[in-house]
């Protein structure tokens, strides 16, 4: 099937919220298609740029998840989340990404704007939809504090100055949690999701509740990125095939259950985010 672009996904995943999850290994990407199509919910696969620094080069990882996603059943897009540069973007939408998530959310507010701007006019010019950030999301060496968070009002003057096809905002979830204890400010998301006129995108998604994440959705978030939890699952399940079976050096043995981890738990969001 065809790449499916990220606003064709928003709107089949109405009235629910549209899973994003990050790649990191084929296995990563195999198993999120494979949740896709027994769940038959559209999904994205993301490519970031630490995942691009991991394995030297943004290039062959995002060619195997444009063709897993173009050999699949399931509506899938492929993204590139998190690029701090315009080169990296530049790179992603010649390698045929479409939707590409622009960070310019550590500069000061008028170097974010102008960055998001020019990047913005320069994908737009080739279809490529942009995401980018207001507001800091928490971990990863960030800010999580109600200080950081996304100002409505100036959220409302970033989208209509940039021309963002969406925008991830700073709600109280923070990056890379590996426990699944965060409160989101969910009045604050209402209050986004009325001013705001693109959808909006909850990062650090993995730290937050089943409940949370669908009274997010049910209050106006869109998109939930997820990256971290896989993550966690897929190295349990590593460690228990390693324990249970100490001489086992076939990485296909302990990567096949691990696989199958991530699967289930992405299917398992999927059905969450839907209902």
């Amino acid at each position: 099937m065809p790449l499916t672009p990220v606003s064709d996904l928003i709107t089949a995943a109405r009235p629910g919220g549209l899973g994003a999850f990050n790649v990191i290994t084929l296995e990563h990407a195999e198993a999120i298609a494979a949740a896709a199509e027994s769940a038959k919910r559209p999904v994205v696969l993301q490519l970031s740029e630490n995942t691009a620094s991991y394995h030297g080069s943004l290039a062959p990882l995002t060619l195997a998840c444009l063709r897993i996603a173009a050999d699949s059943s399931a509506d899938i897009a492929v993204h590139l989340d998190h690029a701090t540069t315009p080169e990296l973007v530049r790179a992603a939408v010649d390698l045929g990404i479409r939707s590409v998530m622009y960070d310019g959310s550590t500069l000061d507010y008028a170097a974010n704007v102008a960055s998001t701007a020019d990047i913005t006019r320069w994908c737009h010019d080739r279809g490529v939809h942009v995401e980018a950030e207001l507001g800091e999301v928490g971990g990863k060496d960030g800010a999580h504090a109600p200080g950081v968070r996304t100002d409505p009002d100036e959220a409302v003057e970033f989208v209509a100055t940039t021309g963002v096809d969406a925008l991830a905002v700073a709600v109280g979830s923070a990056h890379a949690m590996h426990t699944r204890t965060a409160t989101l400010d969910n009045d604050l998301i209402t209050h986004l999701a009325a001013k705001v006129p693109v959808p909006l995108v909850l990062h650090g998604s993995s730290g937050v509740p089943d409940e949370g994440l669908r009274a997010a959705v049910d209050h106006g978030i869109t998109k939930v990125n997820i990256a971290t939890r896989l993550n966690v699952l897929m190295t349990e399940s590593i460690r228990t095939t390693l324990a249970t079976t100490p001489t086992l050096s076939d990485p296909r043995k302990y990567l096949t259950p691990a696989r199958a981890a991530i699967q289930a738990e992405v299917a398992h969001f999927l059905h969450l985010l839907a209902d």
